[in-house]
């Protein structure tokens, strides 16, 4: 009996080494989104201050980025 009550106790601290892996994991799923997440505005934002620059020039009025 004594056994298994030390088991039981010793248990949670066992168990506290795999929630800090899983939050490990969240991070790391969290990073990558986030890295996609800039990388595909980025480029939106790259093409979109592109054609605004290509236009200013022009002067035109109309909207050439559509």
């Amino acid at each position: 009996m004594l056994h298994l009550t030390n088991t039981l106790r010793a248990r949670p601290s066992t168990e506290e080494g795999a929630t800090a892996v899983e939050y490990a994991i969240m991070v790391a799923l969290i990073a990558a989104v986030i890295i996609v997440a800039v990388v595909v505005l980025g480029k939106n934002a790259s093409s979109t201050f592109d054609c605004v620059s290509d236009a200013i020039p022009a002067g035109t009025g109309a909207d050439p980025c559509n």
